[in-house]
């Protein structure tokens, strides 16, 4: 059995994926840690019994500080693997240097790093967007990339493609775990 942690931010839906199809491919959830207190994923981990983590970012003074805090929430459930998945934070050294992290980003880097991808994305002149699965780094979507999906943007509304993305980002972040665990 694999133990992963899975942080995020918003509703968690990327996160209600995995508590669905992780569990046959012999990989846990130890542990889920949100940032946001008010984030609809919380309702994800109560609801699967995956214990939940709720450090506020808010309440500290700068950005090492949040991260020593998080490294040491997550060090105490020792995942083999930490998952970014709509983790809206950006993380720093006291975090990727003693943390292994993948992070989800809805376009093809090393395009559109950063906020608000799906849209520039779209309004860019590629023909295809996408999603991308990389390993964390000091550099904000920067980190060697494991994997890629592709989505081909003629024929949709901006509404159809961020639907397909959501929809890709998903599996692309399962087959991206199945990969680095051997499973």
């Amino acid at each position: 059995m694999k133990n992963i942690a899975v942080l995020f931010s918003g509703q968690g839906t990327n996160f209600a994926y995995l508590t669905e199809h992780l569990p046959v491919y012999g990989i846990r959830i130890v542990v889920a840690l949100t940032n946001n207190p008010e984030a609809g994923g919380a309702d994800v981990a109560r609801t699967h019994d995956i214990p939940l983590e709720v450090v506020d970012h808010r309440n500290f003074t700068d950005r090492e500080a949040f991260d020593a805090e998080v490294v040491q929430r997550l060090k105490h459930y020792a995942p083999d693997l930490t998952v970014l998945a709509g983790f809206m934070r950006i993380v720093t050294p006291v975090f990727t240097e003693q943390i292994q992290a993948i992070n989800l980003h809805p376009s093809l880097l090393p395009r559109h790093k950063g906020l608000h991808a799906i849209e520039r994305s779209y309004a860019d002149p590629h023909a295809e967007g996408g999603v991308s699965i990389h390993w964390v780094s000091s550099e904000l979507d920067g980190g060697k990339i494991i994997l890629q999906k592709r989505v081909e943007k003629k024929t949709l509304s901006l509404e159809a493609y961020t639907a397909t993305i959501r929809q890709i980002e998903k599996q692309a972040l399962l087959e991206a775990m199945i990969q680095i665990l051997g499973k």
